[in-house]
């Protein structure tokens, strides 16, 4: 019965009381190599993918997250590149607006993506930033089923044409 009694106290020993704490895990002495990632505060922010929801009106500037906007700071472009997933080679240019107050906006030129695109209420649109202010955009529609578009336009320059010409979304 006294084994049993200091097994029970051996057991209890060590378990993240006291001295055992932290031992083998790389912190303090050891091996010097940590197998744990590096505390989130010294990690490099990148951000490379988002999303907005449509709560208001689909063709009005749409405001993309703070911490997009903080990522580009200092390199804050005047316009954007929206290409639509599965839609071709066209590029969609898009006036970006900064507020002063860390905020960033899709403004002229994003209604006439919305309206090509068919965004509406209710609907996500996912942004992947792909570098040299491009972004690739999916949309997902109010069942959240993602739409899939293709175009048998092969131009890729919106500035010169006012017409907007829909991506065709297929049954």
């Amino acid at each position: 019965m006294a084994s049993t009694s200091r097994t029970r106290t051996g057991r209890g020993r060590g378990r993240g009381r006291g001295r055992g704490r932290g031992r083998g895990r790389g912190r303090g002495r050891g091996s010097g190599s940590s197998s744990l990632p590096p505390p989130p505060s010294t990690l490099p922010l990148i951000i490379e993918e988002f999303f907005i929801v449509v709560y208001e009106d689909p063709l009005v500037k749409k405001e993309l997250p703070k911490k997009f906007a903080d990522y580009l700071d200092g390199k804050e472009p005047a316009k954007v590149y929206l290409r639509a997933a599965d839609c071709g080679p066209r590029l969609w240019t898009v006036e970006v607006l900064f507020d002063g107050q860390g905020r960033m906006y899709l403004d002229k030129g994003w209604e006439k993506f919305a309206i090509a695109h068919g965004v509406d209420f209710g609907w996500f649109v996912h942004f992947k930033y792909e570098g040299d202010d491009v972004l690739t955009v999916k949309v997902f529609d109010g069942t959240m089923c993602r739409r899939y578009y293709y175009s048998d336009d092969e131009d890729t320059d919106d500035e010169s044409d006012d017409d907007v010409k829909p991506c065709i979304h297929p049954l």
